[in-house]
């Protein structure tokens, strides 16, 4: 499928697993990817290999937790083509612990970087996507946001705030064609989900065994669903929260 060609779209924590599959995904369908993280070698890494399977990417460093560096990425992103047709915030990051143990900086840093980024992404997008009118914005939220496991609060929260973000974007952006949805993967094999497994003394395995399904999700199947929701084949989704799970209950 050739779903994105011509088309130039945004994707923030491009750099790891889930953002990096993401990235490639949009790529092979024709999108010119813009590859941004924090992790500038990252990015350039990941851009560099879509070249090298026949997209096309631009890597871009920038630091969303900053407001300024979020509208700057979203202009220099237009400038590529004069067109922002799809913007994936995917970048988050996830702090453990429950309320008495988690520390003050951990708590902002958890709505800087997942919530807040955001909200000037999306603010810095959306003129775009309304001048052309309509674009895609395809947000990742969690299972845990909708279903919150133990001992994670921030990382929880700020997640259940990104499912009624998403949803209210999409309520008062459809009038202007700018369909909003969200991705709520449960357990995906990730560099990210590794290093908690290996904190938490646990394997792979024993995650497979609390999936109905038989085993944790892979991030290019999160990029299928991104791909659908962000392309002309999910026109009257906006507002959903698509749980990807494998009908894990949270763990």
């Amino acid at each position: 499928m050739k779903r994105f060609v011509g088309k130039v779209a945004v994707v923030t924590g491009a750099g790891g697993g889930i953002g990096s599959a993401i990235a490639g995904r949009l790529a092979s369908e024709g999108a010119l990817v813009v590859v941004t993280d924090v992790n500038v070698e990252a990015a350039a890494h990941v851009a560099s290999k879509i070249d090298a399977a026949g997209g096309t990417a631009v890597a871009i460093g920038a630091d969303i937790s900053k407001k300024e560096e979020c509208f700057e990425l979203v202009a220099k992103s237009f400038e590529l083509k004069g067109r922002l047709d799809v913007l994936v915030n995917n970048a988050g990051i996830n702090r453990r612990g429950n309320l008495l143990s988690l520390s003050d900086e951990d708590w902002k840093a958890s709505f800087t970087v997942n919530l807040d980024s955001m909200f000037h992404l999306c603010r810095a997008t959306l003129p775009h996507m309304i001048q052309a009118g309509g674009g895609a914005i395809v947000n990742t939220a969690s299972q845990w946001g909708l279903h919150p496991a133990p001992n994670h609060i921030a990382y929880n929260t700020t997640k259940a705030a990104v499912a009624a973000f998403t949803q209210n974007l999409a309520r008062d952006y459809a009038p202007d064609k700018v369909r909003v949805n969200a991705v709520c993967p449960g357990e995906i094999h990730t560099p990210m989900l590794e290093a908690g497994v290996t904190r938490s003394g646990r394997t792979i395995a024993d995650l497979d065994k609390l999936v109905p399904f038989g085993r944790i999700g892979k991030p290019e199947e999160v990029a299928a669903l991104v791909a659908f929701l962000a392309s002309e084949e999910a026109a009257f989704m906006c507002g959903s929260l698509v749980e990807i799970t494998g009908a894990q209950a949270v763990a």
